[in-house]
């Protein structure tokens, strides 16, 4: 099951972008002016991380993003207020929270589900999470329409059938293995591991991990229902924080972000 929000982007069938950022980085404030100029480039769902002092599935760039948020002592309540702010602006496409586990186990499940419809947040995603162990939550997020986004890599083998007929929502489809993070190449192995998950997904495959210019993304883009940028887009949102900090120079570095975004959606 999946949110209305959800669902409506889904329907469309039209290639998916989902821009990753890191609610905090480089200030709450700015993550909803950030929120807004993915959608007005083109971005059909936003996925909203979550910052984490041990983040298992994020290479160096998310790390240190997560630890500017971190600086803001945002945590994963203060993350969801954003979003009606965000809804507030005008942002109308689907928001899915990344988090990993131990921030919803002390806030509590129940008490999460209910933030986010509170918030009009759209479904969750848990890395650390494994699919065996997440049945409690997913039955959970069914009753209340909020899809739990699974996520296959292509270390699940035997798994990948099992996974994939039961995905909700979208399927995250991990490019390659390690830690996110800009690749220079792509593992020419992806093509066939995204024909064996589509084999068996019911919703859309959307692929990340690594994705970092405009050729990756035309690569890729015949083999899956979605894309989604993360690494390079923090080093692009961090190599601007100065002047987005800057009252005077903000509106030409959002400017320069949006363009940059602009240029993967439109490869």
């Amino acid at each position: 099951m999946a949110s209305t929000r959800l669902e409506t982007v889904i329907t469309k069938k039209e290639h998916l972008f989902i821009p990753f950022i890191m609610a905090g980085d480089p200030s709450p404030e700015l993550t909803i002016e950030l929120a807004l100029l993915m959608e007005e480039a083109g971005a059909h769902i936003l996925e909203l991380g979550v910052p984490y002092s041990d983040p298992l599935a994020d290479g160096p760039v998310i790390q240190q993003a997560a630890l500017r948020a971190l600086e803001y002592k945002v945590n994963l309540e203060q993350v969801m207020s954003l979003v009606p702010m965000m809804r507030r602006r005008g942002l109308t496409i689907p928001v899915i929270i990344f988090t990993y586990y131990n921030p919803v186990l002390q806030l509590g499940e129940e008490n999460v589900l209910a933030l986010m419809k509170e918030n009009e947040i759209d479904g969750i995603l848990i890395p650390d999470l494994p699919f065996e162990e997440s049945r409690h939550l997913s039955l959970r997020c069914d009753q209340e329409g909020l899809p739990l986004i699974s996520l296959v890599a292509p270390t699940s083998e035997k798994r990948v059938e099992m996974i994939a007929k039961q995905a909700k929502g979208f399927l995250y489809c991990v490019s390659s293995l390690g830690v996110t993070g800009v690749r220079k190449e792509i593992d020419e192995g992806i093509f066939q591991f995204l024909e064996e998950v589509k084999k068996h997904s019911k919703v859309p495959v959307a692929v990340g991990f690594g994705i970092s210019n405009s050729e990756q993304v035309a690569k890729l883009k015949p083999y899956c229902d979605g894309l989604i940028v993360g690494s390079a887009l923090i080093k692009m949102i961090e190599s601007k924080k100065t002047e987005m900090l800057d009252n005077k120079m903000r509106e030409k570095a959002l400017s320069e972000i949006k363009t940059f975004v602009y240029s993967l959606i439109s490869s």
